[in-house]
């Protein structure tokens, strides 16, 4: 295993500074070959001083979950999430995380640290708990609007970020639609299957939003309103779920003490279709890793999120995509 240097936005988050301070520590415990560049406000990351294989960098300005994205980075360019990216940008550090304002950040990576040549639009993917193996999900919401060109690029990205960060050899690619036939969807979804069946290799055709988690696919290609609708339809469907698995199994003591002998079965469903496990959606197709987590991760999420981003860095993430893209 190689170093690996990832600078973390500390302020980023529902329950920053203290939740990152404590994913950071736990990340460093984890990868005895992790440096971390932590950047935040002085007060924030003074706990971090000293620490290990951990550098502090301040930042004087925060960028709220409700600030608009861009207006934001143009004027906070002191903020933790343009400071890290700048470090990115400079070559200091080999990756960003951060689970702060995802437009924010996605901002800050495309107009910081720059997009790799040839790339017309980065794309935000997931990896999912899927059945029977993770499943990439993309784009999940970095783009709502797209041509049919986009998610051909968007296809190949993941790709290669399934070969780099998950060692998967040759990925299957489909896309997201109503109907698995060819000439199923909109216009704009028939175009898109003419344009991967002809140029992306792999492609195994469409699939459906219910096989999702299921289709044995690696990698589900759509727009960045699909995706992002068909996320949080999966994240809000699974927690009702284990809600009604738990409150069944609950309900009185009879049902209690039947369902001891399941207690562990329930649990590692639980952990399974957890998506702290995989701590974030890296944005591909810019001239860094950038990986940002969501905004209530707890501490778990936070150092798997980081330590997802050293993962890709070793795997030269970056090579491989401008790799995999057509050479202009």
């Amino acid at each position: 295993m190689n170093q690996a240097i990832v600078a973390v936005d500390v302020m980023g988050g529902d329950h920053s500074p203290e939740v990152v301070v404590e994913g950071i520590r736990k990340a460093v415990q984890l990868d005895k070959d992790l440096r971390v560049i932590a950047v935040g406000l002085p007060g924030a990351i003074a706990s971090l001083e000293g620490v290990d294989r951990v550098q502090c960098v301040g930042a004087s300005e925060v960028i709220a979950m409700d600030e608009h994205p861009a207006n934001a980075i143009r004027s906070k360019k002191d903020s933790s999430i343009v400071v890290g990216c700048k470090l990115v940008k400079s070559g200091e550090a080999g990756g960003f995380f951060s689970a702060g304002s995802t437009g924010a950040a996605m901002a800050a990576a495309t107009l910081g640290i720059g997009r790799i040549k040839g790339v017309t639009r980065p794309v935000l993917a997931a990896v999912l708990p899927g059945v029977p193996k993770p499943v990439i999900l993309g784009d999940i919401g970095a783009n709502a609007d797209c041509k049919p060109e986009y998610l051909v690029q968007f296809a190949v990205m993941m790709q290669a970020y399934a070969v780099a960060a998950l060692g998967i050899a040759d990925p299957t690619v489909r896309l997201l639609n109503i109907g698995e036939e060819d000439s199923k969807g909109s216009v704009f979804a028939q175009e898109v299957f003419g344009l991967l069946k002809e140029s992306v290799p792999h492609f195994d055709g469409n699939v459906e939003g219910k096989e999702i988690l299921t289709s044995g696919t690696d990698v589900i290609v759509t727009d960045g309103f699909t995706g992002n609708v068909a996320l949080k339809t999966l994240e809000g469907t699974s927690k009702v779920v284990l809600q009604q698995v738990k409150g069944a199994l609950t309900v009185n003591l009879f049902s209690r003490l039947c369902a001891l002998p399941l207690v562990g079965q329930v649990k590692k469903l639980k952990a399974e279709m957890d998506p702290d496990q995989f701590g974030g959606a890296p944005l591909l197709g810019v001239k860094g890793v950038v990986v940002i987590g969501h905004g209530s991760s707890n501490a778990t999420a936070i150092a798997n999120g980081i330590r997802a981003t050293a993962t890709a860095i070793r795997n030269e993430l970056t090579k491989k995509i401008s790799s995999a893209l057509p050479q202009a």
